[in-house]
């Protein structure tokens, strides 16, 4: 049972090493100088080659996982993750975490839980800080709810927090040939888009070794039989960090082309109270889905007005005719039916979406994902 204020101290120091090091570097190909080359390193003001950020936030988020998240349904995002000080060959990590809020969902049977996890090295000195939520199931659905504490979590991480674990650099020295790029940070600029052209594909064995790696149980990534009897299937690939958006999230329709991807459509009405909450924003809390009301009606694509509707949009008069108003040649209706399993939320979306389509004599597509 998580109470607020309860600090947790996870189990098994980690010491790092080299050899981590290098699996990290054969599992996702880092190309960093800094983190790849002690002369490099050196020459530009560590004492030898750190730890990769990256291998210390995944061996600490592992450290909480059977604490916080061993059973979590979904994990929902990170917020004020800060790198402290740098970590080097034969350094030891340890984690505690505290419990900042707790919050029921309104279907009792699982609820959100907010941590601050700090990592700290064998010298007790802090090297990692963040703040996470994660929706975890209730052991007693019958247990009453805790009163709802939603912690106020930094919107942004700003510039003057950065760089704690870099020294002070000797920038003559930084060589960009080695470094295997020319541009720093005043080359960039806001709003500017870079097309990473590689692409890899995730293997089942490269996943199961970066989770046991980071020593992360969680069963989500291991246990293919309690797995394939759930929503998905099959067992889900570790991703180690999520960017949330705290503002909320759109549902959309996406283009795919050689040109990129684009947005053609956000959704007008998403589900209320599940999905759409818009007084989570007054509560400065991470927000749900949002609503955009009289969002483009129809999008052209390749000559063809298409009218779109996604899921619980088929269910409601106004979305359909204020697209109507557009002329469409056609409907367009995702529908994500996993988790309406044992109910009849699919067959009525479905009958409802054809009689829209009958109505105003549309050719209908219908993806589902059930």
């Amino acid at each position: 049972m998580f109470r607020v204020g309860q600090v947790i101290a996870h189990a098994t120091p980690r010491t790092i090493t080299e050899g981590d090091t290098a699996v990290y570097q054969g599992l996702y190909g880092s190309r960093f100088a800094v983190q790849s080359s002690a002369p490099f390193a050196r020459a530009v003001g560590y004492p030898t080659a750190p730890i990769d950020d990256l291998i210390v936030f995944h061996v600490i988020l592992g450290k909480t996982v059977p604490d916080i998240s061993l059973n979590a349904i979904a994990n929902l995002g990170y917020a004020d993750c800060r790198f402290l000080a740098p970590v080097y060959p034969g350094d030891t990590l340890t984690a505690t975490s505290e419990v900042l809020g707790l919050r029921e969902n309104s279907s009792g049977d699982s609820g959100i839980v907010y941590v601050r996890t700090n990592g700290m090295n064998q010298d007790g000195v802090t090297v990692l800080t963040y703040a996470r939520w994660v929706m975890v199931r209730k052991r007693d659905k019958s247990a009453p709810a805790p009163t709802p504490t939603v912690p106020k979590l930094p919107e942004v991480v700003t510039a003057d927090q950065l760089g704690a674990a870099v020294p002070s650099l000797h920038i003559p020295s930084w060589d960009k040939t080695l470094a295997g790029s020319a541009h720093f940070w005043d080359d960039y600029a806001v709003g500017e888009k870079i097309d990473h052209v590689d692409g890899m594909t995730i293997e089942e064995a490269e996943h199961q070794i970066a989770t046991r790696l980071y020593q992360n149980t969680a069963r989500v990534h291991f246990n293919q039989h309690v797995e394939g009897q759930g929503r998905f299937g099959r067992r889900l690939v570790y991703g180690g960090a999520v960017i949330v958006d705290e503002t909320g999230y759109d549902n959309v329709m996406l283009e795919l082309s050689g040109k990129g991807v684009s947005v053609r459509y956000r959704q007008r009405m998403p589900v209320p109270v599940s999905m759409w909450q818009p007084w989570l924003g007054l509560l400065r809390t991470p927000a749900g889905a949002r609503a955009d009301f009289f969002a483009t009606p129809v999008v052209t694509v390749h000559g063809i007005k298409v009218a779109t509707l996604i899921c619980y949009e088929q269910l409601l008069v106004w979305p359909i005719l204020h697209s109507a108003m557009g002329s469409p040649d056609m409907l367009v209706a995702p529908a994500n039916g996993w988790w309406t399993a044992n109910t009849d939320i699919v067959a009525i979306q479905t009958a409802a979406t054809m009689a829209w389509a009958r109505l105003f004599n549309l050719p209908l597509v219908m993806p589902i994902n059930s």
